[in-house]
C-alpha cells in the first residue's frame, strides 16, 4: 500500500489518526493495537464532525485527570522500549520523538536528553504517533509521499510564552522540506504531525498519478470560519497504479523473485572522504538493503561521490534522515525500483579450522555457492591459510555434500 498526505490545512497527530480511521482503520484494531504501549489514563474518542463543507472523523484522545508531572524523553524512550509494539513500529516511533526532542532541544538550548514533555502532553503524543505509525502498519502502508506542508500564520501561545508560526520546533524539524503559509492566522502544523511526516516520507510534491483506493479526512481540533480544517489522506494499493508508472520487472520463472525497493540517491563534493566508511556502516546497520558510492564530476569541475541505498519501503524514511545526519547533503532523491533477484538460501559448512556460511543460489536447475568472504578471511588470519585456499576447501566440502545428498 502507498498513502500520500494531503497536508493543504497542515497535519497534527489527532488530524493523522482522524485521516487513517476516515480511509478504512478500524477503531477497534487502533484500540488493541494501543494495548501493546504501557501506558493508561486515557481514552480514545471518534466522532464525525464537519470541517468547512467536508465531512471528516475526528479522533480525540481523552485523558479525564492525570497528575501534574513531566516525562523525559530517556523516560519515554524506556517506555516505547519496553513496548510490545511491533518492531518496526517500535523503532520508527522511537524516531519520531527523538526528532522532537532534538529539535525541542536546538530551539531552546537544550540537551534532547533533558527535554520534558509535560504528562497530558505526553500521553496525547505517544497515543497519536504510535496511533498514526499502528494505523499505517494495520492498513499494510509501505511507502509515503506528501504535498507541501501548510504551517499556518500568525502567532500562538505556549508555555514559552507568545510564538510566531510556526513554531519554532515545527520551523526546525521543517528543515529540508517544502513548506508554506497560507489561509487563516493560526497553527496548522504541530511538532508532532511534522515528525511524523518527515520520519515516514520519502518525496514531497504534488499529487503523483495514482488510482486511489480509498480517501480519508481528518479534522483537526480548530474550526476556522470558511475554512475546511482537514488532513486528507490518499490510501493506494500497487496493483492500482496505472502500468505506464510501475517498473515492469524482468520476466520472471523458477528461481526468480520479484519486488520493489526504494532506491535513494545524493550526490556530495564536500565531504571527508574518511567518514563514507562510516556513513556505509551506519546505513547498513539501520537496514539498508545494498550501498554504493559511484565518483563523478560535479559542478565548477569538482570531483564528487554518488552515494547510493537501496532500501525496502518501510526503511527508506529513516534513512533518507540518516543521510541528512551522517552526510553533507542538502537533498536525496528517491524513486520506486524493480528488482528480479534469484531464490537463495544460507547453509553452514563445518571445516577442520572452523565454520563458514556459505549462500546457496537457486536459477532454475542451476545451483550456485558463494562462501561468505569474512567467514573465509577470519579462518585465513586466524591460520595463515591463504584465503584462496579456504574458498577451495569450502567449495570441495560443497560439492561432496552434493553428491551425497
Amino acid at each position: 500500500m502507498h498513502l500520500h498526505f494531503d497536508c493543504f490545512s497542515g497535519i497534527s497527530g489527532d488530524m493523522t489518526l482522524g485521516a487513517l480511521v476516515d480511509a478504512g482503520l478500524s477503531p477497534r484494531a487502533l484500540r488493541q493495537g494501543l494495548k501493546a504501549l504501557p501506558l493508561s489514563g486515557y481514552r480514545l474518542k471518534v466522532s464525525k464532525v464537519h470541517r468547512g463543507a467536508i465531512h471528516a472523523t475526528k479522533v480525540d484522545v481523552v485523558i479525564p485527570k492525570v497528575a501534574e508531572k513531566c516525562r523525559s524523553w530517556p523516560q519515554i524512550r524506556r517506555l516505547l522500549s519496553m513496548s510490545r509494539l511491533p518492531p518496526h513500529v517500535k523503532k520508527q516511533a522511537l524516531s519520531v520523538f527523538e526528532r522532537i526532542a532534538t529539535a525541542e532541544g536546538n530551539v531552546h538550548g537544550q540537551d534532547p536528553a533533558t527535554v520534558s514533555f509535560h504528562e497530558v502532553g505526553a500521553i496525547d503524543a505517544l497515543v497519536d504517533i504510535v496511533g498514526g505509525l499502528l494505523g499505517c502498519h494495520e492498513l499494510g502502508v509501505k511507502t509515503f509521499s506528501a504535498t507541501p506542508v501548510n504551517v499556518g500564520s500568525g502567532t500562538i501561545d505556549s508555555a514559552h510564552g507568545l510564538l510566531p508560526v510556526p513554531g519554532p520546533a515545527v520551523a526546525e524539524l521543517a528543515k529540508g522540506h517544502p513548506i508554506y503559509s497560507q489561509g487563516p492566522a493560526m497553527e496548522l502544523t504541530t511538532p508532532t504531525g511534522m515528525a511524523l511526516l518527515t520520519t515516514l516520507t520519502q518525496t514531497f510534491g504534488r499529487l503523483p498519478l495514482v488510482v486511489p483506493g480509498s480517501v480519508g479526512y481528518g479534522a483537526g481540533t480548530a474550526n476556522p470560519a470558511d475554512w475546511p480544517n482537514v488532513l486528507r489522506v490518499f490510501l493506494v494499493t500497487p496493483d492500482s497504479t496505472p502500468s505506464a508508472l510501475t517498473p515492469t520487472p524482468l520476466p520472471g520463472g523458477e528461481g526468480f523473485q520479484a519486488d520493489q525497493v526504494i532506491q535513494l540517491e545524493t550526490n556530495i563534493d564536500d565531504m571527508n572522504p574518511q567518514l563514507y566508511e562510516a556513513v556505509m556502516e551506519r546505513l547498513f546497520e539501520n537496514s539498508a538493503l545494498d550501498v554504493s558510492l559511484t565518483p563523478t564530476i560535479m559542478k565548477r569541475n569538482r570531483p564528487g561521490i554518488i552515494l547510493t541505498v537501496l532500501a525496502n519501503p518501510e526503511h527508506a524514511g529513516m534513512l533518507t534522515q540518516l543521510l541528512f545526519r551522517e552526510t553533507t547533503t542538502l537533498g536525496v532523491r528517491s524513486r520506486p525500483v524493480s528488482r528480479t533477484t534469484l531464490a537463495r538460501s544460507m547453509q553452514t559448512i563445518r571445516l577442520p579450522q572452523g565454520r563458514v556460511r556459505v549462500k546457496t543460489i537457486h536459477a532454475g536447475d542451476t545451483v550456485k555457492y558463494r562462501p561468505e568472504f569474512q567467514d573465509c578471511q577470519a579462518i585465513a588470519k586466524k591460520t595463515g591459510i591463504p584465503v584462496q585456499e579456504v574458498i577451495e576447501q569450502v567449495m570441495q566440502s560443497v560439492r561432496r555434500s552434493g553428491r551425497r545428498s
